[in-house]
């Protein structure tokens, strides 16, 4: 499929991110994330929703060059030692403020820049941070149908050579962390997974209708990380076909792993090692 200038469509993905720390470790899920960069057409620029960006107002990063947020603490001083710097795209920022209408989306200048939740990613999917990033701020206020809207109206923007990436985390309970086992799942976090999971590759469109399933408290006690998937199903929705499955897993008992990808070959990553191990300090105060 092409757009109007002739560009193949991009693909779009949700990556499950998990701990900061996969910026600079290397195991199964981060081979995926390389695996992905390296297996797609090089993009104009990647349009990022990340949990990370979750404020009371719809914007869009629309600096020339965004700096690295490192919003967490508790962790090793390489991470905060690392930098992804990778050119911001002004025009983009406008496009997607258009494409938004009625919607207002303000266009931010100066406060936010690449949080963790994307460039923990980005370090590994695309390294060189030549490409340029926008964020794309999740608006608090809003139901989770204006982000499955939103997502639609957002989806020309394939045609035109933009890669749009969601970051979250369909199962986020910081607060259930099991510190000990970083490849295991409990049974709420499996039963919520594989429920979105059946979803996401058949009927994405009915996403929205998981906020109310009897596991969402305990997969979602914030949206934030789940809400990233809405923008793929929305995606999915309005390409008229499911996501695939990139990656799948668990990380502490009480994070998903799982990720999909729409327009890009899965993955399927067969390497070895899970998720790396956090510092211990209280999990519900690191931002991750």
């Amino acid at each position: 499929m092409t757009g109007d200038a002739g560009t193949a469509r991009m693909p779009a993905v949700f990556i499950g991110h998990g701990s900061p720390m996969n910026a600079i470790d290397n195991n199964r899920f981060t081979d995926t994330w390389r695996a992905f960069g390296a297996g797609v057409a090089r993009p104009r620029a990647i349009l990022v929703i990340s949990a990370h960006w979750y404020i009371n107002a719809s914007a869009v990063t629309a600096m020339a060059q965004p700096r690295t947020i490192h919003d967490f603490y508790g962790f090793p001083q390489e991470l905060f030692a690392t930098r992804y710097s990778a050119p911001g795209d002004p025009q983009l920022a406008a496009e997607v403020a258009e494409i938004a209408k009625p919607t207002w989306v303000g266009l931010d200048e100066d406060s936010w820049g690449i949080d963790h939740g994307a460039w923990s990613v980005l370090v590994h999917a695309f390294p060189d941070a030549d490409i340029p990033v926008v964020q794309l701020s999740i608006n608090a206020l809003k139901p989770f149908s204006y982000h499955l809207d939103l997502a639609a109206r957002l989806a020309p923007l394939r045609d035109s050579g933009v890669l749009i990436m969601a970051s979250g985390n369909v199962v986020h309970n910081l607060a259930r962390i099991n510190w000990e086992a970083p490849d295991s799942a409990f049974d709420w976090t499996r039963r919520f997974d594989e429920r979105a999971r059946g979803v996401m590759t058949t009927a994405p469109h009915d996403l929205v209708g998981l906020e109310t399933d009897d596991d969402f408290p305990m997969a979602a006690p914030t949206p934030d990380h789940f809400i990233p998937l809405l923008y793929l199903a929305g995606l999915a929705a309005a390409q008229g076909r499911p996501a695939d499955v990139l990656v799948e897993g668990y990380a502490m008992g009480s994070l998903s792993m799982t990720s999909y990808t729409l327009g890009a070959r899965p993955v399927h990553s067969g390497g070895v090692g899970g998720s790396p191990r956090l510092p211990h300090v209280p999990a519900d105060e690191t931002s991750m």
